[in-house]
């Protein structure tokens, strides 16, 4: 679909209403109009379909099997146990008995079927949650740091994220007629959007709160990043980060990935005013022509960081402060128990590309519902697709243990490898209709065929940052991996290498559309030079720069600013 196309979808459809009741209503078809499948997105749901049936179905000469992908806004990834149990049940009743955690804090179902789709989001509004903003062009769901290591900071900064994300919430009502039933009133369709405007943003829109020293949420990674100050224990403010981004087109030099910029410091109560301008700015000097050129980052690259910074104090009203020190130490998740400073614990348990279900080796989604049931605080999402039980009591720790174990959910063996515990990918297929290869379905063969390797080379144990995507959009986040694929087509990947476990630094195309076999080949070498040369507990990614194996990628005015103001 062309990007004036969307822009003209947008602009028409009635402040996001589109004919999407009509749709929904048409028994002849799975499928919605072209038009609604645009809209359906602003409303936290996509159109899939299953491709591993298609070429069946086609020689049937029956339609795809439509379904639909349902994101929620749940900003932190924070949910009660009595939530979780409304949204597990969900899972079994309208979906494929799976639950998924995305790299954005959100849950996804997928296999709903059209029919059954009102149903479902109306099941999911009841556990007082909702999809709205999820996907579209709109602020998607808040990223916040989920590891718990200051639990009255944490609670402070989660707060600020749960405004900020109720803030950038559009102010149309179609969300709540369609899928609530709340009666349409006269005007619907001209509300005012003080923020987004007629047409919305030209693009997605990204925020991510990060609480030092772990950079869990890759707040470089983001349209808008907030790095929370923390002073004696207390949030004193936050450094702004700008323009970062992970999306890319294959071939095409014009996108590339972007790691963002800091650019001050600010107060939390000037927030709300400069993440206002931040997307206002984006808004209004974004581009709406060529909409693989519409991101944030791009906007920036275009006009310069002194047009844009200028232009963000101008609308807030605020003069940015001068950026105060940060250290990340590193972006994965601490797993097992963690003691918060109110002596509760927290569990932090590890899943597979996030995603939840019962299968024939553990019964991950019985296990999280026996555990909610009986658990007195809240889980917590976090942006590595990995799951905290957090605000436990130390009287029940043994009894949350116990379910853990009983399950498969124990921080036991099970949990794997370091390389595995850091591994991160997206769906791809069979579901979403960009991928062009494996990712979350090839994950756990890939690293079972890249661990043996590690052994050899007396590596079991070196934290290495995996990421997989099926496509160039970079959902997973691969350019800040050390490792990356990245698909290009059925079974062939671009290597990408060097980024590092901070996320702050993006990685280098090494070896372009290459099978398994060729992927397994070269990081063999690699591993072996690792080990002979690394520099004590030196980094895989800052071994290969070191060692001049890769170099920074030369992206056209690609800026290491994290790494330059504070390496």
């Amino acid at each position: 679909m062309s990007s004036h196309s969307v822009e003209d979808i947008k602009s028409e459809s009635n402040r996001l209403r589109g004919s999407l009741l009509d749709s929904l209503a048409d028994p002849v078809t799975g499928a919605l109009r072209e038009s609604d499948q645009t809209l359906i997105k602003y409303h936290g749901s996509y159109q899939q379909d299953d491709r591993d049936l298609r070429d069946e179905r086609r020689r049937q000469k029956l339609e795809p099997a439509y379904q639909f992908m349902i994101r929620t806004r749940t900003p932190g990834g924070v949910v009660t146990p009595e939530q979780w149990l409304k949204l597990d049940a969900i899972a079994t009743q309208y979906a494929n008995h799976s639950l998924r955690i995305t790299t954005r804090q959100a849950f996804q179902y997928h296999g709903v079927i059209k029919r059954e789709l009102k149903a479902t989001m109306q099941a999911i509004n009841a556990a007082l949650i909702d999809t709205l903003a999820a996907c579209g062009d709109v602020n998607r769901n808040v990223l916040v740091a989920a590891n718990p290591l200051e639990s009255r900071a944490h609670a402070e900064v989660q707060a600020w994220a749960a405004k900020l994300s109720e803030h950038l919430l559009p102010n149309t009502r179609a969300y709540y007629e369609i899928w609530l039933d709340e009666e349409r009133v006269a005007g619907s369709g001209e509300e005012e959007e003080p923020i987004y405007g007629a047409t919305y943003l030209p693009r997605k829109f990204k925020v991510g709160f990060a609480v030092p020293p772990v950079n869990d949420v890759d707040v470089f990674a983001n349209d808008l990043g907030f790095i929370a100050v923390l002073e004696d224990g207390a949030l004193a403010g936050f450094n702004l980060v700008i323009g970062g981004g992970m999306g890319a087109t294959h071939g095409d030099a014009e996108t590339y990935p972007r790691v963002g910029n800091v650019v001050g410091f600010i107060t939390p109560e000037q927030l709300l005013d400069v993440a206002t301008a931040v997307v206002t700015t984006q808004r209004d000097l974004g581009n709406r022509v060529l909409r693989k050129r519409a991101r944030f980052k791009y906007t920036i690259d275009d006009h310069g960081l002194d047009t844009v910074v200028p232009e963000i104090q101008r609308r807030s009203g605020v003069t940015l402060a001068p950026v105060r020190p940060f250290r990340f130490e590193h972006n994965g998740d601490r797993y097992g128990w963690v003691e918060g400073e109110d002596g509760r614990w927290h569990l932090t348990l590890h899943l597979y590309a996030g995603r939840i279900a019962d299968t024939a080796h553990a019964t991950h989604l019985t296990g999280l519902r026996e555990i909610a049931n009986v658990h007195r605080g809240e889980f917590r999402m976090t942006a590595n697709q990995n799951l905290v039980i957090a605000g436990v009591p130390a009287s029940e720790r043994e009894r949350i243990d116990a379910l853990a174990k009983a399950h498969g959910l124990d921080a036991g063996e099970r949990l794997g490898t370091a390389l595995q515990r850091a591994a991160v990918a997206c769906v791809a297929l069979p579901t979403c209709g960009l991928a062009m290869a494996e990712a979350e379905r090839y994950l756990p063969d890939f690293t079972g065929r890249l661990q043996p390797l590690l052994d050899r080379h007396g590596l079991r144990d070196a934290p290495i940052v995996l990421r997989i995507s099926g496509c160039p959009n970079g959902c997973s986040r691969p350019y800040l991996a050390e490792i990356a694929l990245v698909g290009k087509a059925p079974g062939r990947y671009n290597l990408m290498l060097g980024g590092d476990a901070r996320g702050q630094r993006l990685n280098t195309l090494y070896r372009e559309n290459i099978d398994e076999a060729a992927i397994l080949d070269t990081l063999d070498e690699l591993f072996a030079r690792y080990a002979a040369e690394r520099d004590g507990s030196e980094g895989f990614g800052d071994f290969l720069h070191r060692s001049g194996v890769v170099a920074l990628p030369a992206y056209p005015t690609h800026r290491q600013i994290a790494l330059e103001l504070h390496a």
